[in-house]
């Protein structure tokens, strides 16, 4: 039986902050994640992350974030992030596959790491681990 605020739950869209400088990455995204069911908000660097994230606040339901970005990286985005958003879930996204980056990423505030390539059942059961079971 579905009650009406468990339907608008299902058909809400969610909402991820796709943070990276390299715009054929938001393409691919745009490619394999769900439209239906999610919007991809992009921006470039850091410094715009931490400004959508701030504007936007519980709008968004998810960040990619990219660790090697021009102006201000993930590692300092994410750090500042954390300073007025403890809740939304931020995804590391790194060339880099390394155990430190993995460690550094985490202590930035990131809740998971992926590394590129990324592969798209990966990246998928990552974003879907962090949003509501409804899905």
């Amino acid at each position: 039986m579905f009650t009406l605020n468990k339907l608008k739950r299902m058909l809400k869209k969610y909402k991820i902050l796709v943070a990276d400088d390299e715009s054929l990455n938001f393409l691919f995204y745009s490619e394999i994640i769900n439209p239906e069911k999610f919007e991809l908000i992009y921006v470039e660097n850091g410094k715009d992350a931490i400004k959508t994230v701030y504007e936007m606040g519980d709008e968004i339901s998810l960040v990619l974030m990219d660790m090697k970005m021009p102006e201000l990286d993930g590692f300092a985005a994410t750090r500042e992030i954390r300073k007025f958003n403890t809740s939304i879930p931020i995804i590391a996204q790194t060339a880099y596959a390394y155990k430190e980056d993995y460690d550094n990423a985490i202590a930035a505030g990131c809740n998971d790491y992926i590394s590129k390539p990324i592969h798209e059942d990966e990246l998928l059961a990552k974003i879907f681990s962090f949003l509501p079971k409804e899905m």
